[in-house]
């Protein structure tokens, strides 16, 4: 079966002929419990999201800051395991036909064997991959299976990037490409800054795929901030906040989709 890289790419032309950006959130699955991370996943793209990322909880997220990090350590502590991702996406892209993309360290799909990953990863209807810490010059295996399972392999640009090693990363990627708006883990922040915009600038120059910004965004006005330069406003840790402060599950998922539909105005804010 082949996965949904097609839906990805027309979801993100569609929102570019909207003369808007995409919206993408970020949820890690399991958390708080499985059922209650695919009613999330599910709310926040009710709410508004075009595309979800769902986060594949690791005991060492180094590239995550201290929200995420929570989450994935309640999902941990609940027992979250790899089928319990390949679910979320499968539940959560049935029930809103929207492409879903799984984001994870590459130490457990390497043990869980890439051909294997990947094959069920489409067969659940994943669109792809974002794959923050494997580097380009070693990711063939996982290129050549995801190609032939009809998955993207989004790969993350940074400000210290130089324009050769973002000509790399994006000839070698597909779907779209992730920009980390700033040196530095995950969270939400006071503003998103201009390295963001000059990222894009210079990522832009190397490539057609669209170009998505991530790290920093929590609210509407800085969600019409990056799309004003960029193909797609990425949102993780605002989400997760909502979730973790809600004094029970329903609160969660009225958070969660609330978020999404404030985002979502955000990002159209000026199309």
């Amino acid at each position: 079966m082949s996965g949904n890289i097609q839906l990805l790419s027309d979801t993100l032309a569609a929102a570019k002929a909207e003369d808007r950006a995409a919206l993408i959130a970020y949820l890690p699955a399991g958390f708080p419990t499985v059922d209650g991370g695919i009613e999330a996943v599910k709310a926040v793209l009710d709410g508004g999201a075009d595309i979800v990322e769902v986060g594949l909880p690791h005991s060492d997220p180094v590239l995550d800051g201290p929200v995420i990090q929570t989450a994935d350590d309640i999902a941990l502590r609940g027992g979250v395991r790899i089928a319990d991702v390949l679910r979320t996406v499968r539940e959560a892209h049935q029930a809103t036909g929207k492409p879903v993309l799984v984001m994870t360290y590459w130490n457990p799909i390497d043990r869980y064997g890439v051909e294997r990953f990947t094959a069920e990863l489409a067969e659940a209807g994943g669109a792809g991959c974002i794959l923050p810490d494997l580097p380009v010059q070693e990711s063939a295996l996982w290129r050549e299976h995801a190609d032939k399972h009809g998955l993207a392999t989004v790969f993350v640009v940074a400000p210290s990037s130089k324009d050769a090693r973002l000509a790399a990363i994006t000839e070698a990627g597909s779907g779209f490409v992730y920009a980390a708006s700033l040196m530095g883990v995950t969270g939400t922040r006071a503003s998103v800054g201009a390295q963001a915009a000059d990222l894009v600038r210079r990522t832009r120059a190397t490539t057609e795929l669209p170009v998505c910004v991530g790290l920093g965004v929590s609210d509407a006005a800085q969600a019409a901030e990056v799309a004003a330069f960029s193909d797609g406003v990425i949102v993780g840790s605002a989400f997760v906040k909502r979730l973790l402060d809600a004094e029970d599950e329903a609160a969660g998922l009225a958070a969660v989709r609330e978020l999404a539909a404030d985002l979502a105005r955000g990002v159209r804010r000026g199309a």
